[in-house]
């Protein structure tokens, strides 16, 4: 199985709009973080997990020439916002393209989006198919299973996928969560910042003691903001922990 990070900052990327505060950040460009989106492969099957509104750019980036299925942790707009450039590979593949979430995204999307559903489905935009998704499920060589967790308020899901889990935006992990965690051999976990802790999102130190509490042996941590700068982090976090940065690749 191929992993890649088509995203790995928080909801308004990395420099913010405007180029503010960038100084200290182009040197590297691994500080350079569009919103958070991953691309599965294997067995030639594609999964895209979040769309944001980046990801015409990362599709072109990381060359994703096929969409087999789409996974939505959630319904904030960094990231569905990239659902209408699903619409090339309807065109291109001919077929309406599977996507996974929570009823409550759904819901958001139907509203959100309300063009591309039911009777006023404006002609040629992008084909969807929204499930639910609660449990595990098979989908192509994968066996998905949902993480329930909490971003703030929010409820929200992570995937396990195979030996990988994804969870982004996280503030809290439940124990029935944890449980389904205890075989997965990398994580991709959310960490936003070094400090100080915020009310939605894990901070770095949140993180890898969370990694640890799970006993995980590989993790990469997404959704960055601009005050994490990618070398000296990851000469301070522990030799199993990166940050993880855009259109990396990870192999399991």
């Amino acid at each position: 199985m191929k992993c890649t990070i088509l995203g790995s900052g928080t909801s308004m990327g990395v420099p913010v709009a405007g180029g503010f505060y960038k100084r200290g950040l182009i040197a590297d460009s691994r500080n350079i973080r569009s919103r958070c989106s991953a691309w599965i492969q294997q067995d030639g099957f594609s999964l895209v997990i979040d769309v944001g509104p980046e990801f015409r750019l990362q599709s072109i980036s990381a060359g994703i020439t096929q969409i087999d299925a789409v996974l939505i942790t959630h319904e904030h707009m960094d990231h569905v916002a990239g659902i209408d450039d699903l619409r090339m590979y309807n065109y291109m593949q001919n077929d309406t393209i599977p996507l996974y979430t929570t009823p409550s995204a759904i819901e958001s999307i139907k509203s959100r989006f309300h063009y591309l559903f039911g009777a006023g489905r404006y002609p040629g935009s992008t084909r969807v198919q929204l499930h639910a998704i609660k449990d595990s499920i098979q989908i192509g060589p994968f066996t998905i299973t949902a993480i329930p967790a909490k971003h703030g308020a929010l409820d929200i899901i992570g995937f396990k996928i195979n030996d990988l889990c994804y969870l982004t935006d996280v503030k809290e992990l439940p124990e029935e969560s944890r449980v389904l965690l205890k075989d997965v051999q990398v994580i991709i976990l959310s960490a936003l910042r070094w400090e100080p802790e915020h009310p939605t999102h894990l901070s770095i130190p949140d993180a890898v003691d969370l990694i640890s509490e799970l006993g995980i042996p590989e993790a990469y941590l997404i959704h960055m903001n601009g005050q994490t700068k990618h070398g000296p982090s990851n000469q301070r976090l522990p030799d199993h922990v990166k940050l993880a940065y855009d259109q990396q690749t990870i192999y399991l």
